[in-house]
C-alpha cells in the first residue's frame, strides 16, 4: 500500500477547496493511506497535473467557472488512457446524469456534507482498488 494518496481538489473557489479538504481530513478511512492534497484553481492546471501523472483521485467542482468540473472530467476520461478516478461536486442531486455523461466515478451534491463526501470518496477508491 502506498504511503499516501495524492488527491487533486479543483475549484475556482478557495472556500470550496478548503471545505473538501476539511471534510475529508488527512486520513478519512482506516483502510486507506493518508491523503496528500493538491489544490488547483484553474482548468488548464488540472489538465497539466493529470497529464503529468501521480494523481490517485481528482475531486472536481462542477460549479467552477469559467471551466466546470464536469467538462474537465469528460476531457480527462476521453484523453488519459489510465485516468485515475474522478469525483464531481454537482450543484444539485438532479445533475447526477451530467456526471454520468462526464464518466465520473462518483458525485456529491453541494453543499458539501462531510459524511456523504467521505463515503463517496472511500467508495470510489475501493472500486479502484478492486479493478
Amino acid at each position: 500500500m502506498a504511503d499516501s494518496l495524492r488527491v487533486l481538489v479543483y475549484s475556482n473557489d478557495a472556500d470550496t477547496r478548503r471545505q473538501v479538504i476539511l471534510a475529508l481530513g488527512k486520513h478519512p478511512h482506516p483502510e486507506l493511506p493518508e491523503f496528500d492534497y493538491l489544490e488547483v484553481a484553474t482548468g488548464p492546471v488540472v489538465i497539466e497535473h493529470m497529464d503529468a501523472g501521480g494523481i490517485d483521485l481528482a475531486i472536481l467542482d462542477g460549479e467552477s467557472a469559467p471551466t466546470g468540473g464536469l467538462g474537465i472530467a469528460k476531457q480527462l476520461k476521453d484523453e488519459i488512457e489510465h485516468c485515475p478516478p474522478v469525483l464531481v461536486l454537482i450543484g444539485r442531486a438532479d445533475d447526477a446524469w451530467l456526471a454520468k455523461w462526464s464518466r465520473a466515478e462518483g458525485t456529491v451534491a453541494h453543499p458539501i456534507d462531510p459524511i456523504r463526501l467521505t463515503e463517496a470518496v472511500v467508495g470510489v477508491l475501493r472500486n479502484r482498488s478492486a479493478a
